[in-house]
């Protein structure tokens, strides 16, 4: 059970941190409108991740039997995979810091909407779920061994997910600048990269 919520923990900062299109928007967003609705926005957020979580555990405790034979290649093949999912961002982060873009502007919304949009938004990016997939895959025996771990792992990903997300929100308008400035996305990207080869790592050492 311990390990599992460590996993869901680990997991969720590592989808949750890096301060992207989506994080630059709800920054500007509570900033611009009202802390309610920064949080609305940032609950909005992690239920997308929770969602993914729980999609990705679902599809590995069904899976869990028919993998046994070939546990050892498939933790190789999800370390792979988090380690380019973790190249992604890094990569992304340099190339956006060098293109020195900025956050879009935002409009004025209710709380309600902007969970919604939020929640839409963050849902249609498919490197979730291919993020949460494979972890779980890849450690089956620790996050999806039965039903009390499953959900251990799951609620932790979607509190690491939520507090990050809320501390974004709350800090909307004392630290909207320096978060979301190129040298900020940089940063939080790539301490987001080190976390995701760090699991990676874990799951063959």
């Amino acid at each position: 059970m311990t390990a599992a919520l460590l996993a869901g923990l680990v997991a969720g900062y590592g989808i949750a941190i890096p301060v992207g299109a989506v994080g630059a928007y709800l920054v500007a967003l509570t900033a611009r409108t009202s802390l309610r609705v920064g949080v609305s926005a940032a609950l909005g957020i992690a239920t997308a991740d929770g969602v993914y979580a729980l999609a990705a555990v679902l599809g590995g405790s069904a899976l869990a039997e028919l993998i046994e034979p070939i546990t050892v290649p498939l933790r190789w093949a999800s370390a792979i995979v988090l380690v380019a999912i973790a190249a992604a961002v890094a990569v992304s982060a340099i190339r956006r810091h060098r293109e020195l873009g900025e956050p879009a502007e935002v409009r004025a919304t209710s709380a309600a909407r902007a969970y919604a949009s939020l929640l839409g938004i963050t849902v249609l990016n498919p490197a979730t779920i291919v993020y949460f997939a494979a972890l779980v895959l890849g450690d089956v025996t620790t996050i999806a061994a039965d039903p009390a771990t499953a959900t251990a792992f799951v609620l932790a990903a979607f509190a690491a997910s939520a507090s990050w997300q809320l501390l974004l929100a709350c800090g909307g308008a004392v630290l909207g600048r320096a978060v979301t400035s190129p040298r900020g996305r940089l940063g939080t990207a790539l301490l987001s990269s080190a976390v995701v080869t760090a699991l990676a790592l874990n799951l063959v050492v």
